[in-house]
This record gives structure tokens, sequence and C-alpha cells, in this order.
């Protein structure tokens, strides 16, 4: 595996701030159990993803994961 660039760490912070935003937004799911489900989800779609290390790829893969929070959260700021 290469070694990772300053970008590569940027990407990641990125990564993070989304998961953070998706778990403040699921606050407005009134049911415990949904609102892990959810978060649950999102986790394993960024977990799933971890190894990916083509800079682009994760780019295009955190619109995606910001237009699924911007879905799934109307209200959130994303």
């Amino acid at each position: 595996m290469p070694q990772p660039t300053l970008k590569h760490f940027i990407l990641r912070q990125k990564t993070l701030d989304l998961y953070k935003q998706a778990v403040r937004a699921s606050r407005a799911i009134p049911d415990p159990a949904t609102r892990r489900e959810t978060i649950g989800w999102i986790r394993s779609e960024i977990e799933r993803t971890r190894w990916v290390f083509d800079t682009s790829v994760i780019e295009s893969l955190q619109g995606q994961l910001r237009r699924d929070i911007k879905i799934m959260f109307p209200g959130s700021n994303g």
C-alpha cells in the first residue's frame, strides 16, 4: 500500500465530519432502534470503503454519502 499523502489525511477528516453530521442529523429520528440502525448503516458504508486509496474515488464516495445524508435528513446542514 502506498504511503498516505496530506490529501488522504484531509479526505479522512472530511469523511469523519460527514459521519458526525449524519449522527447529529439522526437525532431527529424519534425511534431509538431506527436511529441506531440508520447510524449503523452509515457507518457500515464508510467502513466498507475503508481501504480505498485513490483520492478521486474517495471524493466520489464522499459526494455519494453527502447526497445520501441530504436524502435521509432533508433538514440537515449538508
